[in-house]
C-alpha cells in the first residue's frame, strides 16, 4: 500500500503543479473544475444516488453552478461565493459535534447532500482561482497547501508517537487529539516562516495574519473529519478507488476544499 501511495503521489505531483505554475488563473480554472467534477461523481455515490441519470444532472448543476462562480469572481462578487463555503465549513463542525445523535435523528436527505457538497466544491474551486489570479498567485497557493499538508504530515506523526485521547471517535477512530496538535503546531510553524516570503516582509500585521492560518488549519481539520463522517454515514472506507492507495478524489482533497475559501475570503477582508 505504501509503495501504492508513493508511486501515485510521484505522478500526481508534476499533473497538478505544472498547471499551477504554468497556465493562467482561467486555464488554472478549467482544470481544477475538471477535477471537480470527478469529485462531484464521487459525490453523488456518498449522497447515496443510485440511478446514472440523476448522477449526471447532478454533474450538469455543479458544472452550471461553477460556471456561474466564476463570473461572479470577474465581476467583483467572488468573496460573497467563498463567504458562503467558509460558513459552511462552520456548519460541518456542528455536525462532527453531534454525530451519530443527529443523523440517526435526522439524516440529512438528497437535497440536504446536494447542497452540502454544492457548498463543498463550489467556494472551495473558486477560492483556489482567487488566490492564484491575485499577486504572486503560485506562491499563494503553495502556502495553502503547505499549511494544509503539514497539519496532516504533523498528525500522523505526533499522533503515531503521542496519540491517546481519540478526537472525535464516533466519526475517525484512528485520529486523536494529540496529534492535532502536533498537525497544528508543525502547520503554524510552516505559516510563521513562509507568511513573509509569500506576502512581503513588512506588508501584513502578524497578528491577524496569524489568527488567519491558525483558522485555515483548524478548518482543514474539520474538512478531513467531514468527509469521514459522510463516508461512515454511507458505510464506505474512500470515496473511490481512482488514485491507487489513495482512495478516490475526495479523500485527497477534502481538508483542501475546506481550506481554500478561508483563506481567500481571509486575505481578502485583510486586503492582503
Amino acid at each position: 500500500m505504501l509503495k501504492q501511495r508513493v508511486i501515485t503521489a510521484l505522478i500526481l505531483l508534476p499533473l497538478i503543479l505544472g498547471p499551477i505554475v504554468y497556465f493562467p488563473t482561467l486555464w488554472l480554472y478549467v482544470f481544477l473544475c475538471a477535477v471537480g467534477m470527478i469529485a462531484a461523481w464521487e459525490w453523488t455515490a456518498l449522497m447515496g444516488l443510485t440511478s446514472a441519470t440523476a448522477r449526471y444532472a447532478y454533474l450538469a448543476l455543479v458544472a452550471v453552478l461553477l460556471t456561474g462562480a466564476w463570473f461572479a469572481g470577474v465581476i467583483g462578487l467572488g468573496v460573497w461565493v467563498v463567504m458562503f463555503g467558509a460558513i459552511w465549513w462552520g456548519n460541518a463542525l456542528s455536525m462532527i459535534a453531534g454525530y451519530p445523535v443527529n443523523f440517526r435523528l435526522s439524516p440529512p436527505g438528497h437535497f440536504a447532500m446536494s447542497a452540502y457538497g454544492l457548498l463543498m466544491l463550489v467556494p472551495a474551486l473558486l477560492g483556489l482561482a482567487m488566490l492564484h489570479s491575485a499577486n504572486h498567485g503560485v506562491l499563494r497557493l503553495f502556502f495553502l497547501f503547505a499549511l494544509v499538508w503539514m497539519a496532516d504530515i504533523g498528525a500522523y506523526f505526533a499522533g503515531r508517537r503521542f496519540g491517546k485521547r481519540k478526537l472525535a471517535i464516533e466519526v475517525s477512530p484512528g485520529k486523536s487529539v494529540e496529534g492535532a496538535i502536533g498537525g497544528f503546531v508543525a502547520s503554524m510553524l510552516v505559516g510563521l516562516v513562509a507568511a513573509p516570503w509569500v506576502f512581503g516582509f513588512g506588508r501584513f500585521d502578524w497578528l491577524p495574519m496569524l489568527l488567519l492560518c491558525a483558522t485555515v488549519i483548524g478548518v482543514s481539520i474539520i474538512g478531513d473529519l467531514t468527509e469521514s463522517l459522510f463516508k461512515r454515514h454511507r458505510g464506505v472506507k474512500d470515496s473511490g478507488t481512482l488514485l491507487p492507495g489513495h482512495g478516490g478524489v475526495l479523500d485527497r482533497v477534502d481538508s483542501l476544499l475546506a481550506a481554500a475559501p478561508v483563506l481567500a475570503l481571509g486575505l481578502s477582508l485583510l486586503g492582503i
